[in-house]
């Protein structure tokens, strides 16, 4: 598979991709040579200068992933991405220690005069008086988005010793607390009782213009404004004139609505601080952010799911890592259970028992469509494009969740079935041991126990003497070798099965010689 990379990063990153995939370094593509070009490609790296647009992504044939070196990706059509079943990932913690000490760097530039003390001084004068500031100590600064950055913007204001006020609707009472943060109601709370007020939200519709003329009437007229987010969240026109007028006392900006900027009015304004775009220009953030990006497209493109894609069901909060390993046991399940199936069905019920019921399983949903849709439909499947797959297809798919688990600390059922019909196939799985080791534990309503393999082979058959030495005889006759044997039964005389892995394939004539043998019910051959 070939990735190509249109902006610089960093060569560890590069030198990763190398080891898998043939990469393409081409820097400063025009729109229309990335439109001629990106049909050749099945990864995209990108950082904020390219711009991928519908009308490209249309072009992408064979697009499988875009890796977004930083956080925003405001740049990409979200939409289209999805809609093609392209995962798209960014890199969202590379660069938020550079931009949580950015922000604070301006927070205290502003409060102490410094950038118009340093031109002041190099200009030749010794002016003290005139660049008297303030202390941080002891003052409120106030978050508008407790995120990644926000956390570390409150760590370093509370070790300043900062009261911090944050408002996120999204942060427990109980998390802020522990950040020594107090918890805001509004944003207008925020905006009331700092005396800095730092902005740490996307640029959505929604906060497009949220810092205007009537929010900034609200703040302190000894107040400052620092905005290390997004351009566009404030009105500069709005933020010019307060500043102007002295209804706060100053601001410190990295980001414009329009960038790159040279000319804006701000720049002519003494309490106005500005830097070009600086929050993750370090060379670390950089370094961080393009191996990630170089990661997260490697696992879409090995057919995994990237911790950070924005598109795709991520396991997220408490427990998010011990999920994300349950992923290719349910996968492999939902390929097992369709091939256990006389009839697809349209209907499928995953249950969660134990610790794994604890946590967000959407991903765990998805590896389960995935791998039962796996043979029926004619497109490469992933975890962008199976739900919608799913839904045209009809299958209705529903979740339980059972916190106590019997025999495991943590249990995976899918239930296979036609809606109307009386039948339903099962399959039941787990992950063992400390190194997580996946099992199948049932298989057509019997117990077994088994790692998944290449190639497995499930029969039912009455429980009687010499079965097993039928099935071994039949399959050393066709030169089948066994790695794995389990057998289960609910009863001695009861039916019973058993799942055997091997190292060839089964061919049909053997199963047909299988289900020939008086006592054998049915005999199946799996392949993963």
């Amino acid at each position: 598979m070939k990735v190509l990379i249109t902006e610089a990063l960093a060569e560890s990153g590069v030198e990763l991709l190398k080891k898998e995939f043939e990469v393409d370094v081409l820097l400063g593509m025009s729109p229309e040579e990335l439109l001629e070009r990106i049909g050749e490609y099945d990864g995209l790296i990108i950082r904020s200068a390219t711009t991928v647009t519908a009308e490209v992504i249309e072009r992408a044939e064979n697009l499988k992933a875009i890796g977004r070196a930083g956080i925003g990706v405001d740049n990409i059509d979200i939409e289209a991405a999805t809609k093609r079943g392209i995962i798209v990932a960014n890199a969202p913690e590379s660069n938020t220690i550079a931009a949580g000490e950015h922000t604070l760097g301006l927070m205290l530039a502003a409060a102490r005069h410094i950038p118009a003390a340093d031109e002041s001084l190099r200009g030749g004068e010794w002016k003290r008086s005139k660049f008297k500031g303030v202390e941080v100590a002891g003052k409120t600064l106030g978050l508008v988005g407790l995120g990644h950055v926000g956390r570390i913007v409150a760590r370093g204001a509370v070790g300043m010793r900062m009261r911090v006020l944050a408002y996120d609707p999204y942060v427990s009472e109980d998390r802020m607390r522990d950040m020594n943060v107090a918890r805001a109601e509004s944003v207008d709370e925020v905006l009331e009782q700092s005396d800095f007020v730092s902005l740490h939200v996307p640029r959505t519709p929604q906060t497009m213009g949220m810092i205007g003329e009537v929010a900034l009437e609200k703040m302190k007229p000894s107040a400052y404004l620092v905005n290390v987010a997004r351009g566009g969240i404030v009105d500069e026109t709005a933020l010019y004139n307060a500043l102007k007028q002295g209804s706060i006392a100053g601001a410190a900006l990295d980001v414009f609505k329009e960038e790159p900027t040279t000319d804006s009015p701000l720049f002519t304004l003494p309490n106005a601080i500005v830097t070009p775009h600086l929050g993750a220009s370090t060379v670390e953030a950089q370094d961080r952010a393009g191996v990630t990006a170089a990661e997260q497209v490697a696992s879409a493109l090995r057919g995994q799911v990237p911790l950070n894609a924005i598109n795709a069901p991520v396991p997220v909060g408490e427990g998010a890592e011990f999920v994300a390993q349950f992923s290719e046991l349910c996968e492999t399940m939902g390929k097992v259970l369709y091939q256990l199936t006389d009839r697809p069905g349209n209907s499928l019920k995953i249950e969660y028992r134990g610790e794994v019921a604890r946590f967000d399983t959407r991903l765990l949903d998805v590896s389960a469509m995935k791998g039962l849709l796996a043979r029926m439909v004619h497109e490469p499947l992933n975890f962008v494009n199976t739900p919608a797959l799913a839904r045209e297809m009809g299958l209705r798919v529903e979740t339980a969740r059972i916190s106590e688990s019997s025999d495991y600390t943590s249990l995976v059922t899918l239930r296979l079935a036609s809606e109307g019909a009386g039948d339903e196939n099962v399959v039941t799985g787990t992950l063992v041991g400390p190194r997580m080791q996946p099992r199948i534990v049932d298989a057509f309503g019997f117990t077994v126990d088994i790692v998944p393999q290449k190639h497995t082979l499930f029969i039912r058959n009455e429980d009687q003497p010499g079965m097993i030495g039928r099935v071994g005889s039949i399959l050393g006759e066709h030169g089948i070798n066994i790695g794995n044997m389990a057998v289960g039964r609910n009863a001695p005389g009861a039916p019973a099965a058993m799942a055997i892995t091997v190292d060839e394939p089964v061919p049909d004539e053997v199963l047909k010689s299988l289900r020939e043998i008086p006592g054998f019910t049915d005999a199946r051959a799996v392949s993963l």
